[in-house]
């Protein structure tokens, strides 16, 4: 079922599918970000000049982030200083290095998440779960 929204970015008016948007990046200062579906475009969104916009996108996101989905596992992960949401059944593929540290990269950018057990652990055990239930291999 689609959740399409309309959002003002730089002038534009921008309809979206939610459903099809697969990472959003909170930043410190307030701003989130999101990538548009298939394409590397950001919409960045900052609630002091777009609080609508903003609203809209923290109800989908308080929305999606409680329920348990069949074609959706999002998760929040802290990662450089910000909080992605992010929907992992969208993701790819994992790196797991020597070192124990897991990497992958959003599905509509070119972002890596680099998850270090010691430094995020609890964002680390979510992806560490989720590949197992999801693919049946541990990351070891």
């Amino acid at each position: 079922m689609a959740y399409w929204v309309k959002i003002l970015y730089e002038r534009k008016e921008y309809v979206v599918n939610f459903e099809r948007v697969h990472a959003f990046c909170y930043e410190l200062n307030g701003r989130v970000t999101f990538w548009l579906p298939d394409s590397a475009i950001p919409i960045v969104i900052n609630p002091q000049s777009n609080l609508e916009d903003y609203q809209k996108i923290f109800d989908y996101l308080e929305c999606v982030t409680g329920l348990e989905l069949d074609h959706a596992h999002w998760v929040r992960i802290i990662y450089e200083k910000n909080e992605y949401v992010i929907n992992l059944n969208c993701i790819s593929s994992f790196c797991h290095e020597p070192n124990g540290r897991i990497t992958f990269w959003l599905p509509d950018g070119t972002i890596p998440i680099i998850i270090n057990p010691v430094s995020n652990p609890e964002s680390y055990e979510k992806v560490v779960k989720y590949v197992k239930k999801a693919t049946g291999y541990s990351l070891s």
